[in-house]
């Protein structure tokens, strides 16, 4: 078995998740507008996701003996994703996320088949987790642009709520 070939799969990931963690932390404080409340938790549940990934492939690349990347210089020189942009918009900042996990699932399932053919059926199957898990959540951001800015016929933006059930008489003397 080729563990060097396998390590330098999963470092690959494990950059393109550690500069997703980043971006998708810098998206949920600076995400704003009418998809702020469903952006703002989604990225949230992806960061966290994002984490557990980090630790999944570093453990792993361990565990073959190898040495996996671990200083933000390495991360980028060896990322395909790309850090967050400034003054992005929701919209653009979903559109970002999309294609960078379509390229990781691209690459996922490309290092998948690699990991196959080294007889590393573990790693092989961490990958196909990975898959599985982010092509749900491209569905989830393809279908959100679809609807313009994540306004849906089926669930529409959160209504303010007043107390009492009736909106504030704002201005009248009471």
């Amino acid at each position: 078995m080729a563990n060097s070939q396998v390590v330098s799969l999963l470092n690959k990931q494990l950059a393109n998740w550690s500069v997703l963690y980043v971006k998708l932390h810098h998206f949920h404080w600076y995400v704003k507008g009418t998809g702020f409340f469903v952006l703002h938790e989604k990225f949230e549940d992806l960061y966290d996701k994002a984490a557990d990934y980090i630790d999944d492939l570093a453990e792993r690349a361990l565990a073959l003996k190898g040495k996996p990347l671990s200083t933000m210089q390495a991360f980028l020189e060896n990322a395909s994703v790309k850090e967050a942009g400034n003054e992005q918009t929701a919209q653009e900042m979903v559109q970002s996320l999309l294609q960078d996990l379509e390229t990781v699932i691209s690459e996922t399932k490309d290092a998948m088949k690699q990991a196959e053919q080294q007889d590393d059926e573990g790693t092989a199957d961490m990958f196909l987790g990975i898959v599985k898990d982010m092509e749900k959540q491209a569905w989830f951001f393809r279908s959100y642009l679809e609807e313009g800015q994540g306004q849906s016929r089926t669930n529409p933006a959160p209504r303010p709520v007043y107390y009492g059930g009736r909106k504030p008489n704002i201005g009248s003397q009471q």
